[in-house]
């Protein structure tokens, strides 16, 4: 909802930074005030009005501070600084959509783009941000200060840009959505193995890109593999919270209809054009899903793909999934030796992934020993507890002598 919410009151009254700060405490008022005062009728209403009153007292506080330091003269109203786009009315999912464009404004560097858009609209805290570009906190938190300084500074209307800027930004647009789809399929923070508001928040804004843009193909393989990946989510977890693996999921549990409509819009974007990266990963993920069972995998076909992937993505997570679908279509040898070569990248030597696929690989070839011990140092980097209670388990059940099924969840 804090999209929706700061959408809603940039458009009103502009001051992005403000309207940030002002909707982030909107939200700690709900958090707080809700669980005894009960939900208001219109909740969504509510933090818009609780944040604007708040955008108005920090207003009056940086008035009155200009004034001691007689730096301005006179405060302009809120609404003379940005009016809306259009003269008509304009709903909760044209404000998200807007915000996330004016978020991946050319002005602003690529980086920036993508680290503001994860905080201002993916609502991702400043740790989480970090962490998905691998970079310290500190950095990060400097990083989204300039780039909130550059829109406030720029003057960027708040409204959708003109079709002809759109294309200059989509890359960014799409690639904000996808992390923010991947913290809340696979969190790194907290007990929880995902965040099911992250995760819907993404497809729900990437399905908003998809009816601004319904010819691009790669929006469309985007919103496919969102769906098609979302669809094991009911079956990725067991009753204690614990992560079960793609092969040993019961598929009965994952969500049909997503499939079906996953397969639909992939089989709609596939002749349009030249194939992208997000096509090529909806379609690893369509064999995936489609397969009756985990033996009944076509890794052959996914092993084809990932090297089309390979070939316009520089990606090491790619590298790393292409490691594993060689293991699986020829011996876990051939796939450890893709490893070792992928140990030399430093872009993913300190990343838990790492350590956990060369585990499963070792264990694939009977060397327990050595898999034992890349599990505990999976375990010891990772940084979301689910991930660590379950690599910890493996590394246990190796020590019993308790041989375990494949760890690679796609």
């Amino acid at each position: 909802m804090a999209p929706q919410v700061l959408g809603a009151v940039v458009r009103r009254y502009g001051h992005f930074d403000t309207a940030e700060d002002a909707t982030q405490e909107a939200l700690f008022a709900a958090a707080t005030q809700w669980p005894t005062d009960g939900l208001p009728d219109n909740p969504l209403g509510w933090l818009i009005t609780v944040a604007a009153r708040r955008l108005t007292d920090l207003l009056r506080s940086e008035q009155a501070r200009l004034r001691r330091e007689d730096t301005v003269a006179r405060w302009t109203l809120p609404e003379q600084w940005l009016a809306p786009a259009a003269d008509r009315p304009v709903t909760d999912s044209d404000d998200s959509l807007i915000l996330l464009f004016m978020c991946c404004h050319p002005a602003l560097p690529p980086a920036a783009q993508i680290a503001l858009t994860l905080r201002a609209v993916g609502g991702l805290n400043t740790g989480e941000v970090a962490r998905a570009f691998l970079v310290p906190e500190a950095t990060m938190t400097r990083r989204i200060s300039r780039a909130k300084q550059r829109i406030r500074e720029s003057g960027i209307p708040f409204g959708l840009p003109p079709e002809a800027e759109r294309a200059a930004r989509l890359g960014a647009v799409l690639h904000v959505l996808y992390l923010i789809f991947n913290e809340g399929y696979v969190s790194t923070t907290g007990p929880g193995l995902h965040r099911a508001e992250l995760s819907a928040e993404a497809i729900r804004l990437t399905r908003l890109v998809h009816r601004l843009l319904p010819g691009d193909g790669e929006v469309a393989g985007l919103l496919a593999l969102m769906l098609l990946t979302d669809a094991r989510r009911p079956a990725r977890t067991g009753p204690d919270g614990g992560l079960v693996p793609m092969a040993e999921q019961d598929r009965g549990r994952w969500d049909a209809g997503q499939i079906a409509e996953g397969v639909d819009l992939l089989t709609e974007a596939l002749p349009r054009g030249a194939t992208g990266p997000y096509q090529l990963q909806a379609a690893i993920a369509a064999i995936h899903d489609e397969a009756p069972t985990a033996e009944a995998t076509d890794w052959p076909q996914i092993v084809a793909l990932y090297e089309l992937l390979l070939r316009i993505s520089d990606s090491p997570v790619v590298a790393l999934n292409h490691a594993v679908a060689v293991a699986m279509a020829s011996g876990a040898d051939a796939g450890l030796d893709l490893l070792g070569r992928l140990g030399a990248d430093q872009r993913i030597t300190g990343d838990h992934r790492l350590y956990a696929v060369r585990a499963h690989l070792l264990e694939m070839s009977g060397d327990h020993a050595a898999a034992r011990t890349s599990y505990e140092t999976a375990a010891r980097l990772a940084t979301g507890l689910a991930q660590q209670r379950y690599l910890n388990t493996r590394a246990a059940r190796l020590v019993a002598g308790v041989e375990t099924g494949p760890e690679a969840d796609s």
